[in-house]
C-alpha cells in the first residue's frame, strides 16, 4: 500500500510539474490551479508516505522517478530536444535510485 501511495504522489508532482509548463508563469489560470492543486495532493501523499517508509528511500524514489518521467515528457510530448547526455542522465537517475533502495536492504 505504501509504494501505491508513493505512485500517487508521484502522479500528482508529474501532472502539477506539466501544468506549470503550460501556466506560463502562472500567467493562465487553468494550469496555475491544476499545478497548486497537484503539489497539494503531491505532498499530503508524500507525507502519507513517509509515515511508514524511510525518509531517504521515499524521497529518491518520488525525486528520481519524477524527474524521469518529467524529462521523457518532454521529449516524447512536448518537443524537447533529445540528445545522448540526456538519455545518459536520466539514466543516471534511475540508477541512483536503485543503488539507493539496494543500499537500504537489510
Amino acid at each position: 500500500m505504501v509504494y501505491l501511495t508513493l505512485a500517487a504522489a508521484i502522479l500528482a508532482e508529474v501532472v502539477g510539474t506539466t501544468a506549470m509548463k503550460y501556466s506560463h508563469g502562472f500567467s493562465k489560470l487553468v494550469p496555475s490551479l491544476i499545478t497548486g492543486v497537484s503539489y497539494a495532493v503531491a505532498f499530503l501523499l508524500l507525507a502519507q508516505t513517509l509515515k511508514s517508509m524511510a525518509v531517504g528511500t521515499a524521497y529518491a524514489i518520488w525525486a528520481g522517478v519524477g524527474t524521469a518521467t518529467i524529462a521523457a515528457i518532454g521529449i516524447l510530448f512536448i518537443g524537447e530536444s533529445v540528445s545522448l547526455v540526456k538519455v545518459l542522465g536520466i539514466v543516471l537517475v534511475i540508477a541512483g535510485v536503485v543503488v539507493l533502495n539496494l543500499g537500504g536492504v537489510h
